[in-house]
């Protein structure tokens, strides 16, 4: 077992990390009380008391321009959505803006006229409020407001600390507060910089992801079901790539996670079968292209168009408005109907029976002129109509017929063609039959076989 070596003079490192970060904050302790002792002189209280002067004038200026330039906005009716969301920004940083180009003109002013000490920190003042505007503008850019957030404030204080020339000291306070883990020491300004560089580049990897989806899904020449596919490749490679790269830049060993990894993985597989059943489920049907968005299906009593594809089910809308998520393993393992697999065109049949006594070639004349009358009905695949049995009241028929919008409904289009058979038939004087039944009662058939007059003795 090996001995914990210690350093010259028996201080081990976490203790000279930790007598450093007391030295360094008695240091800042310090130098902020001498810079409230240069506040209080004379020049820099005036310099102040300028840039309190300068913000409530820009205040002012937001109370008095504001509400005339948010009317001349909502005059702007026929401007893009994109031009109208960036004055909605510029107005809500009416105040900011107004302060800025105040204090600037100001600041060089005062250098051509007066000592640089006299403007000092008014400079420190307007590099302060232009940063922070170019960063609110900047991260305005971030739809995610917890993202925003993050990248705002931590992009503000570094940029306070850069300007006042404490980044150094600060990098060395965050560095001294942690611990080690074996060889790896893990400390506060480590995690800062990794929460910056991953959130930086899985900001980077959701643009990327989003711009190369839409050219993706706009290309034409690429099936449905391969545009999902590749959208979802890009997005797993483009989030993958941010993590491993955020995480290597930070300093973290990913090679001894190789085992955790593996044991993790072995433990999902086991408690999540369903997840990685649907996961890779769906992964088939978008490589053999059996179900694509668009397409109409049937699974049991469920009818309706695909929606979307997911990662783990397909959304399928009915048309009474239900959106029925179905796990991808259904799809799969299940008889499905794909009304529009290989095209649009679908058939439907017709049952209906006429009367013995109507002629059946002209019951299938009328027939067919019935159903070529309704709307959706194709005249390029002509309806037929076919005898198909002689039954105990009827002579039965089959109408069979195609229509190319599934999407528009079936029990609908099946409807419309039975009001048109009747008015046909009621207008020729076809009859439809219906079983007829005599029904005796057991009582009235023993009275009508007894004799009128009984037997003598």
């Amino acid at each position: 077992m090996e001995e914990e070596t210690t350093p010259p003079g028996g201080i081990l490192p976490d203790t000279l990390q930790l007598e450093d970060a007391v030295d360094i904050g008695t240091r800042l302790l310090a130098e902020g009380q001498d810079l409230l002792a240069n506040l209080l002189r004379p020049w820099n209280f005036y310099q102040i008391s300028i840039a309190a002067g300068l913000f409530l004038l820009a205040h002012l200026l937001r109370r008095v321009l504001g509400p005339r330039i948010r009317a001349w906005m909502a005059s702007r009716e026929g401007w893009p959505k994109w031009r109208m969301r960036i004055l909605v920004v510029i107005h809500r940083r009416l105040r900011g803006i107004f302060f800025v180009l105040l204090i600037w003109p100001l600041v060089f002013g005062m250098q051509e006229f007066t000592w640089p000490s006299r403007s000092y920190l008014l400079i420190i003042i307007a590099q302060l409020a232009t940063a922070w505007l170019i960063v609110t503008f900047v991260t305005r850019l971030i739809h995610s407001p917890v993202i925003r957030s993050l990248l705002r404030y931590g992009a503000w204080a570094y940029v306070t600390l850069l300007i006042l020339d404490l980044e150094d000291d600060a990098a060395a306070i965050l560095d001294s507060i942690g611990f080690s883990l074996g060889e790896f020491r893990l400390s506060l300004l480590l995690v800062l910089q990794g929460i910056l560089i991953v959130t930086a580049l899985m900001v980077a990897a959701r643009f990327l992801s989003r711009t190369t989806s839409s050219r993706i899904q706009r290309n034409e020449d690429i099936s449905p079901s391969m545009r999902v596919l590749v959208v979802k490749a890009v997005q797993v490679v483009l989030y993958g790539t941010g993590l491993y790269i955020g995480l290597k830049a930070v300093g973290v060993d990913l090679t001894g996670l190789a085992f955790l990894s593996g044991a993790i993985g072995v433990g999902l597989g086991f408690g999540l079968q369903k997840v990685v059943s649907n996961l890779v489920s769906g992964i088939i049907i978008l490589l053999d292209k059996s179900i694509k968005p668009g397409d109409v299906i049937s699974l049991g009593d469920t009818f309706g168009w695909i929606e979307t594809l997911g990662a783990r089910y397909a959304s399928v809308v009915t048309r009474d408005g239900k959106e029925y998520l179905i796990p991808n393993e259904d799809l799969i393992t299940s008889q499905v109907v794909n009304w529009s697999h290989s095209n649009q065109f679908v058939r439907l049949d017709i049952n209906f029976g006429t009367a013995y006594a109507d002629d059946p070639h002209k019951v299938r004349k009328l027939a067919i002129e019935a159903a070529r009358s309704v709307d959706r009905v194709l005249s390029s695949r002509a309806p037929v109509c076919h005898i198909v049995g002689f039954g105990d009241s009827s002579v039965d028929y089959v109408l069979r017929f195609w229509i190319l919008d599934p999407t528009g409904g079936l029990t609908n289009i099946r409807g419309n063609v039975f009001l048109a058979l009747w008015d046909s038939f009621q207008e020729n004087g076809i009859s439809i039959p219906f079983p007829q039944r005599e029904v005796r009662m057991l009582g009235e058939a023993a009275d009508a076989e007894t004799p009128d007059e009984a037997p003598a003795d």
